[in-house]
């Protein structure tokens, strides 16, 4: 008789130490499903190697997944750059392989969206591209609907999937 092993996951703030860690994960999985940083993706954010610092901002908040103390995933929410001030972002929402299909990524951004009402957002957008569907799936399942025109200034040229959700 086999059985499974105990997955010792951790979720946890985002510390200085994780910049390299973290960049490294979001660039392994752009590559894995061809995000590259020449249509816009989130590899080609100048704040890749720096995100410690840009979720200590105000109203901003960034979570790491450690498994068996490596960093496999995370994700965060920020205000949304030149928008509403009551429109937040979801944003850099990544997970290494080993580490998908166990309701991570549904955990975070619960997490991220009850972080976004403390503070005050009463929206929440993200954008993804359309060969990410499983994400997609997810976002929807959280009650984001898709919207015509992208919003704010992200950057994200080639994200041609729009979501909002009312907080």
């Amino acid at each position: 008789m086999t059985t499974d092993a105990p997955i010792n996951l951790k979720v946890r703030p985002i510390t200085a130490a994780d910049n390299p860690l973290i960049a490294q994960v979001i660039r392994d999985v752009s590559a894995e499903f061809g995000l590259t940083a020449d249509k816009g993706y989130t590899v080609s954010d100048p704040h890749l190697d720096r995100l410690f610092e840009l979720y200590s901002e105000a109203n901003s908040a960034y979570w790491i997944v450690e498994h068996d103390g490596v960093v496999v995933g995370g994700g965060g929410v920020a205000p949304l750059a030149c928008s509403a001030p009551d429109i937040c972002e979801l944003q850099k929402m990544y997970f290494l392989p080993q580490v998908r299909g166990l309701g991570l990524a549904r955990d975070l951004a619960l997490r991220a969206m009850e972080f976004a009402r403390q503070q005050g957002f009463q929206r929440c957008y993200l954008e993804t591209t359309g060969s990410l569907t499983r994400a997609i799936k997810l976002y929807e399942s959280l009650g984001f609907e898709l919207i015509e025109s992208a919003m704010g200034c992200t950057g994200h040229v080639d994200c041609e999937v729009r979501m909002l959700k009312v907080l």
